[in-house]
């Protein structure tokens, strides 16, 4: 990989652009400008999974104080995923021509300033709007914090350096839904949308000591005909999911906004294969080994997203349990997730990706069916404590690996597109999923989620646990441990061809 990157970077200087070495010069994670950027992206990160997870504490409070419908709620937790997820590949290139601290601090404004509408937000129909803002600024932050710390920091400390930022981004979005709970029960719903102002405060200042990461290309195209396809096309499906099963699959704007969502996403691709400089260079899927860990990513992110939903849900609408409870229940997740993630970078350094990803992924599934079981009158310290404590083994082991293959499938010059094409293979998954509870647990238009449950949570936490176990039969078969050479993506130099 570093002849090939020297000849890459050769050929740069020789056209008299500067390349990413000269942008974002390379440095030891135990430097000061290492410990910057692990601050900075730690942060970064915990600001965007903040505004995706602390959300589902309040579901039952927003339902409550502003008598909002089944599908309203959803909604809620809906809307912040699909503007993130339909702008990382756009966000991805454009982080990697113009500068990927200056992405950053761009997103982490737009966060706050989503933030704090939904915090003001008077109606359920405000509050959506302002988490597709809230998104957005998701989508800014997500993919350029971690293609910051891999472009700046050198190759041999880039797995423990992504171990560490599992660790402590987790533990931050984990300790996030208890405070977040607490927040709902003693002041308001509307505080939760709070907690992140204090990250992007410390965020802005650290950003300062970073460098500046970009892969100096000298030809760039706002491929804004692929963003809009993207944004209509996740947004047609997701809302005919969403709103199917309380309106009626059969009803004219369901068919419609599906039909047109299916449509956009089927020319995206043509659109795609079409531009020199599109928004999703589908030359990277090119290696099987990308390609392999996102279907991956679509089918794990998608189970772990819907799974802590219903969990959350089931906690407080059937257990009985308190916001801050149900926020603190999961915590036991955490502190496996801190002890396993150090020590999975380092597995990851010295074996490789596949077996400890495919070990972890197999242990979520397990601890999905576990927990699957936990019905009203059930004691925490049997039903919940023992799969909880299994989650974090699981979540601690797959994700570091999981994150170095894609990583290490692409060019270092491509880190800012690879990084989010596989957080956009999260998002989906997630918000697919997610969009398809309702259906999963039974909850129609004469229902509520709490009379879903009833019935619903067992055969949905099942079907977490099957779809979990699908990723990891496909990282078993197609993932490798080798890193990704030349030939398997098109060169960053060069526009994509068909």
């Amino acid at each position: 990989m570093n002849r090939e990157r020297r000849q890459l970077i050769g050929s740069r200087a020789d056209a008299g652009s500067r390349s990413a070495a000269e942008l974002s010069p390379v440095t030891s994670l135990w430097s000061g400008t290492g410990a910057a950027v692990i601050c900075t992206t730690v942060l970064a990160s915990a600001v965007a999974a903040l505004g995706a997870s602390v959300i589902r504490v309040a579901v039952p409070a927003i339902g409550r104080d502003l008598t909002a419908s089944v599908a309203a709620l959803q909604w809620t937790v809906t809307s912040y995923l699909l503007t993130t997820a339909a702008l990382l590949l756009l966000v991805g290139a454009l982080a990697d021509r113009f500068g990927r601290k200056r992405m950053l601090l761009v997103g982490l404004l737009v966060t706050l300033a989503g933030s704090i509408l939904c915090a003001i937000a008077p109606t359920i129909e405000a509050l959506i709007a302002a988490r597709l803002l809230q998104g957005v600024g998701g989508a800014l932050v997500t993919p350029t914090s971690l293609a910051l710390l891999n472009a700046t920091l050198r190759v041999e400390d880039r797995a423990r350096a992504i171990g560490l930022w599992v660790g402590i981004e987790t533990l931050l979005t984990s300790i996030g839904p208890y405070v977040g709970g607490w927040l709902v029960d003693q002041v308001s719903w509307r505080a939760i949308f709070l907690l992140n102002v204090p990250l992007i405060a410390i965020c802005l200042v650290t950003l300062v000591w970073m460098p500046e990461s970009r892969d100096g290309r000298p030809s760039f195209s706002l491929d804004l005909g692929g963003a809009s396809l993207a944004v209509l096309g996740l947004g047609g499906v997701i809302w005919a999911l969403t709103s199917g099963p309380v309106s009626g699959w059969s009803t004219t704007p369901v068919l419609v906004a599906g039909v047109v969502g299916i449509l956009a996403l089927a020319g995206l691709f043509p659109l795609e294969r079409r531009l020199q400089d599109p928004m999703l260079r589908l030359s990277l899927f090119a290696s099987r080994q990308f390609t392999a860990i996102n279907l991956t990513t679509v089918l794990l992110y998608g189970a772990l997203g819907a799974a802590g939903y219903l969990v959350t849900l089931q906690l407080q609408l059937r257990l009985g349990y308190s916001a801050a409870q149900a926020g603190a229940a999961l915590i036991p997740t955490t502190v496996m997730l801190l002890v396993m993630a150090p020590i999975s970078g380092a597995l990851v350094a010295r074996t490789g990706p596949r077996w400890p990803m495919v070990a972890g992924i197999v242990a979520l599934a397990l601890a999905f069916v576990w927990i699957s079981a936990a019905q009203p009158g059930a004691s925490y310290v049997e039903s919940i404590l023992p799969p909880a404590v299994l989650w974090g083994l699981g979540i601690g082991i797959a994700v570091t690996p999981l994150t170095a293959a894609v990583l290490a499938a692409v060019d270092d010059a491509d880190l800012g597109e690879g990084s989010a094409i596989n957080d956009a293979a999260a998002r989906v998954g997630s918000v697919v999923v997610i969009a398809l509870l309702p259906l999963l647990i039974g909850a129609g238009a004469a229902g509520n989620l709490g009379d879903a449950l009833q019935h619903g949570y067992q055969p949905a936490m099942l079907a977490m646990g099957a779809l979990t176990a699908l990723s990891a039969v496909i990282a078993g078969l197609f993932v490798s441990n080798q890193r990704a050479t030349a030939p398997a993506v098109t060169p960053a130099s060069e526009p994509a061809t068909t």
